[in-house]
């Protein structure tokens, strides 16, 4: 269980205020380059040999290509390494002012140069077998991401009290499930509230809320765009079971919904 350094505590206790308020965050120089070797090891890794969650969301045929896998912490030394041991619980629990953290699951999503497809704007915890307030994501990429192609946020999205139907990322299509309300035509909610993103050097990285919208375009610069997104909970969380799709599904020795996630699927990585 990694501890912060007193500037990157400094840093968040400035950001947590706007972490409430809009729902994401940019953290400058979060991680040092022994972790960014440790996960450009795992994705490797991972890309070549995915789990059963892997997929390939560029059609054959098509320029580029956008791979994603999530889940697969069990599995892959390097990312068990970065989850339990890098300072990412330590910060999401300072920004969710929770006194423990779960690990949620780790999502990997790769975009060769030349993909055109986008990630479709949605938010993540109607995806997720989890409730509560205390969840978020920790997004970092492995090669400078200018803002024009990296992710896009809503600011305070999170605090509209809705939930839209989770976004199949091979065809921006809607899941079928009557839980949620349809995603709405995104182009007047961008013109009514904006939207916030930065430009991001390998180190930084963006927290956001579960319910924070978000989409990005796909990749139209000369390099890779690998980002590793880990998901995290704090102490109003509990597991749940949704209607319809469910990332991840259920797993074996997942708690009884209703319950908190602490359990050897959703280790508790943190404590105050």
């Amino acid at each position: 269980m990694s501890t912060l350094s007193p500037a990157l505590a400094a840093q968040l206790e400035a950001l947590r205020p706007l972490y409430e308020r809009d729902g994401a965050v940019c953290v400058r120089g979060a991680f040092g380059p022994e972790w960014l070797a440790l996960l450009d090891k795992g994705v490797e890794a991972n890309m070549a040999a995915p789990g059963p969650f892997g997929k390939r969301y560029t059609p054959e045929g098509q320029p580029g290509m956008f791979f994603g896998d999530y889940c697969n912490w069990a599995r892959i030394p390097e990312y068990r390494d970065f989850l339990f041991r890098s300072p990412a619980a330590a910060m999401v629990g300072a920004l969710m002012g929770s006194k423990k953290v779960n690990l949620f699951h780790e999502h990997v999503l790769v975009k060769e140069p030349g993909t055109l497809e986008p990630t479709p704007w949605h938010h993540d915890q109607p995806y997720w077998t989890v409730n509560g307030a205390q969840v978020c994501s920790l997004w970092m990429a492995l090669e400078p991401v200018p803002r024009a192609s990296g992710v896009e946020y809503i600011a305070g999205s999170h605090k509209w009290g809705r939930w839209f139907r989770p976004k199949r990322f091979a065809d921006s299509n809607d899941h079928a499930t009557d839980a949620f309300e349809p995603m709405p035509d995104m182009a007047p909610l961008i013109a009514q509230y904006g939207t916030i993103g930065w430009d991001l050097e390998p180190g930084d990285c963006v927290v956001f809320q579960g319910l924070t919208l978000h989409g990005a375009p796909g990749n139209s610069l000369s390099t890779r765009r690998r980002a590793v997104s880990s998901r995290w909970a704090g102490d109003d969380a509990t597991y749940t079971l949704r209607q319809g799709f469910m990332s991840p599904p259920p797993l074996p020795g997942a708690p009884e919904p209703g319950m908190p996630l602490d359990s050897e699927v959703f280790p508790v990585v943190w404590r105050q």
